[in-house]
């Protein structure tokens, strides 16, 4: 069995296509054809079914799945055998919620770079909930989000750090509107969020659904800086990490606006499949995770 072709394979599952895999591999669509063709001769099982317009995974093609990427994990531990972490040749996909990657794992990403200078790491910034749905599915190898649970009992949830949330808005706000603490109200506000589904906003539905006060609207963006730029610009409030808004509450360009959520702490957790094997590109990136976000964010 050539593991290429077992590579090819994965390829599809994480990129959704067999169009997509062949450009991410460098390969012509016919050559990815090929390839699986040849998985299937020698499994005797269909892998794909066609529904629709697009090539599905057979029943056949998920349950030996987990089996195929045990062995390129296996094989990725024999090519790097012996080798030190400056020289593990190998790929590290992870995922992450941007209020994360953005403010708090740049200065930890350039240390991993430092000190595994031939790995290439792959970062996706995702909402909590597709992570999760990612490392289900092996799509990425380690994820690091809210403990929203969910996760099947063959997977591993490390507790790493915790941050509080805050609700914030601009100073500009009408002062009247300001009161998040007396129940029953009704109020002419925006809610402006990049993730709507992770748990600090999850919390700040139930707080209001809990209080029977009612905004008006819920704006979704597609990220934090634009989210803080609509807030700053008195286009709604916001609840965000605390630590993603540190500057703007120095200078005065945001305000907090007090709630009875202030001081609960949002758990941070890395996950991963227990059987997954610990590649010392991975090891290295778990280590500083525990060495440096843990007091970075719970300060």
């Amino acid at each position: 069995m050539d593991t290429k072709y077992l590579l090819t394979l994965k390829t599809i599952l994480e990129t959704g296509s067999f169009q997509k895999a062949a450009k991410k591999l460098n390969y012509t669509q016919s050559t990815v054809t090929f390839h699986i063709q040849q998985l299937e001769l020698e499994f005797s099982v269909k892998l794909f079914e066609k529904i629709g317009r697009k090539m599905c995974l057979t029943e056949a093609g998920r349950e030996i799945l987990p089996h195929i990427n045990l062995i390129l994990q296996e094989t990725e531990w024999i090519q790097n055998y012996g080798n030190d972490i400056s020289e593990f040749n190998g790929t590290l996909k992870i995922g992450m919620p941007d209020f994360l990657l953005c403010y708090a794992m740049t200065p930890l990403i350039a240390i991993f770079q430092k000190k595994a200078p031939n790995t290439q790491l792959i970062i996706n910034s995702l909402d909590c909930h597709s992570i999760r749905d990612s490392v289900i599915k092996g799509g990425i190898d380690l994820g690091i989000h809210c403990d929203i649970g969910g996760y099947p009992h063959a997977f591993i949830e490390e507790p790493l750090s915790f941050y509080n949330s805050i609700l914030v808005a601009s100073p500009s706000i009408d002062r009247q509107t300001l009161d998040f603490i007396t129940p029953h109200q009704r109020k002419n506000l925006n809610l402006i969020s990049s993730d709507p589904h992770s748990l600090h906003q999850k919390r700040l539905n139930q707080y209001l659904d809990e209080r029977d006060i009612l905004l008006n609207k819920n704006i979704k963006m597609l990220n934090i800086e634009a989210t803080k730029i609509s807030v700053m610009n008195n286009l709604g409030i916001a609840y965000l990490p605390d630590f993603t808004v540190e500057k703007e509450l120095s200078e005065g360009t945001l305000i907090q606006i007090e709630t009875e959520l202030d001081n609960i702490p949002v758990p941070v957790v890395c996950t991963y499949h227990k059987n997954k094997w610990i590649s010392p590109a991975m090891e290295l990136f778990k280590n500083l995770l525990h060495e440096n976000l843990r007091p970075w964010l719970s300060a």
